[in-house]
């Protein structure tokens, strides 16, 4: 896989100081704009390109706090762990990790609290996010003009479903990074109130196989209700990633783009997948190894440059955003690079 190119992000002060450009999770290409998100914050990020077709920069940055559009199953300054970003029609929807989490080990601590913190899990409800919200004069707003309006999932939510899941219940618990539940992808479908949205799993990967949930969510007012999809209220797909999770998708014509990478806490291999007609489906599906085409290997780093988003550009092309970027992509203070790579014809 060769580069083409590389593009600078560029971040005001706040979210400098939020580290949100070294912890990019999420990121979707629209028109000239492209909407980011990190995953220690409560915020969506907009940035601009500075010429449309092949920009060098997207920078103008503009941050937007979710709880001014949405009600949060957290406290307001609480972290969403945004972890997925897509669009359809006026709608741009958002995912949470819904993720445990275990705290992490500092060289500077003693072997006993080391041990300690190990032992500590939390269970993260502020995480537990699937929002759809309005767009209008490209900035989300609680209610549109024309109508359009800003929900999350309500209750049930998607932890409640799954807890008596045959395949997910058991790692409900189990923080993200040990390969418990951790959605890190969305892509969405159809047209706008009818969408179908498909979240991505890092983990669990289930003897190999990783695993997509397929929604129907909605609106009833304010909130979002999953409508049943052949009887249940989500549909699981298992697919043969060579072992990996899904760390971010992204819909091409009828295909889904996957970026896949390692379920726990390792640095690669780092892959693009396309599966083909999958923005189509309305059933379960298993989907085998050779039924799935390795589109790209990507880069990745030793302890950093794991890349944790892909974003659509014109002329085929894939922007790459990492979390954790090596120091050669802070060029500048406030800037991160990411890269551009060719999607095969």
């Amino acid at each position: 896989m060769t580069v083409n190119r590389q593009v600078r992000l560029r971040f005001e002060t706040g979210a400098v100081e939020a580290q949100t450009h070294v912890n990019l999770s999420a990121v979707r290409s629209d028109g000239r704009y492209l909407w980011i998100a990190g995953d220690e914050t409560a915020t969506i990020e907009r940035l601009t390109a500075d010429e449309i077709g092949r920009p060098a920069e997207y920078a103008e940055h503009v941050t937007f706090p979710l709880p001014d559009v949405i009600k949060l199953p957290g406290q307001a300054e609480e972290e969403v762990d945004v972890e997925g970003l897509t669009r359809v029609g006026p709608y741009l929807w958002a995912v949470g990790s819904h993720s445990a989490k275990r705290k992490k080990l500092k060289r500077e601590h003693s072997d006993a609290k080391s041990a300690k913190r190990l032992a500590n899990v939390s269970m993260e409800p502020s995480r537990r996010v699937l929002a759809r919200l309005a767009i209008e004069n490209d900035e989300p707003v609680a209610r549109s003009s024309d109508g359009y309006t800003s929900a999350a999932l309500g209750k049930p939510g998607l932890i409640d479903l799954l807890e008596d899941d045959e395949h997910l219940a058991p790692f409900l618990a189990i923080p993200g990074k040990d390969n418990g539940l951790d959605i890190e992808g969305i892509a969405a479908a159809g047209q706008p109130g009818e969408e179908r949205v498909f979240l991505g799993l890092r983990g669990p990967v289930l003897r190999g196989w990783a695993v997509i949930l397929q929604l129907a969510p909605r609106a009833d007012g304010d909130e979002l209700k999953l409508e049943k999809l052949n009887g249940d209220r989500y549909v699981k797909h298992f697919l043969d990633i060579d072992g990996l999770g899904v760390r971010d998708m992204c819909v091409h014509g009828d295909d889904l783009l996957l970026l896949a990478g390692p379920s726990m806490d390792l640095d690669g291999p780092v892959r693009v997948y396309r599966w083909r007609n999958a923005a189509d489906l309305k059933t379960a599906d298993v989907v085998h190894r050779d039924e799935l085409e390795k589109v790209l290997d990507l880069p990745y780093g030793e302890g950093d440059d794991h890349a944790e988003g892909i974003a659509l550009l014109p002329d085929n092309e894939l922007l790459v955003v990492y979390d954790s970027p090596a120091e050669a992509r802070l060029i500048e203070p406030g800037v991160v690079l990411a890269d551009v790579v060719s999607l095969p014809s």
